[in-house]
């Protein structure tokens, strides 16, 4: 308890200074995270009749929190001289979500307003209709359940897209900040 305490007093006692500093590292970072998002979300529509892109989406999509852990390494090591709190390290990583995916939700919100006209949910609707599919969500006992979480979706409007992929970013990027913040912090100087 006694360390959190610790990590929590080193992040309220920045200054002003530092607290631009961190918020501007993590604004270029998150636009940074942005652009890896965007590009896994662009696989995976091309991914919904093209398997090997659908592979990428799914790499791209993984690779984010080591991809953040490493531009926090960077930060700390840059701007730190290599030594940064628990405390720190995870407002940065929040940080870095936060903007991120405010960037991907106005990307993901261009893309359902402007350019899907339905796509997304007709492709899904065409593999639910399969008789494999069919049979799969009868032996489990989903047929209805799926039914109507495909009609709610078709029925989303594209800030409510945007809107959920936003929450849900900002909460993995709370939950994944833990062990990123907890591998990278660091009480040793390398300058």
């Amino acid at each position: 308890m006694r360390k959190f305490a610790t990590n929590y007093y080193t992040l309220s006692s920045m200054t002003s200074a530092e607290r631009v500093q961190l918020d501007a590292f993590a604004r270029v970072d998150g636009a940074m995270l942005a652009l890896l998002w965007i590009s896994s979300f662009a696989c995976y529509i091309a991914g919904l009749t093209n398997n090997v892109l659908g592979l990428a989406a799914i790499i791209l999509a993984v690779a984010s929190p080591f991809f953040v852990a490493r531009r926090l390494r960077s930060f700390r090591d840059y701007a730190l001289e290599g030594v940064i709190s628990f405390g720190r390290g995870w407002a940065y990583v929040i940080l870095v979500f936060f903007y991120g995916g405010l960037l991907f939700a106005l990307a993901q919100f261009a893309y359902f307003a402007y350019l899907d006209h339905g796509y997304m949910a007709s492709v899904v609707t065409q593999m639910t209709q399969t008789a494999e599919f069919t049979e799969l969500m009868k032996l489990y006992g989903m047929q209805n359940t799926f039914q109507q979480v495909l009609v709610e979706f078709q029925q989303l409007r594209p800030i409510d897209l945007a809107l959920q992929g936003l929450s849900t970013n900002i909460v993995v990027g709370i939950m994944l900040g833990l062990p990123i913040a907890a591998l990278m912090r660091s009480k040793k100087k390398i300058h």
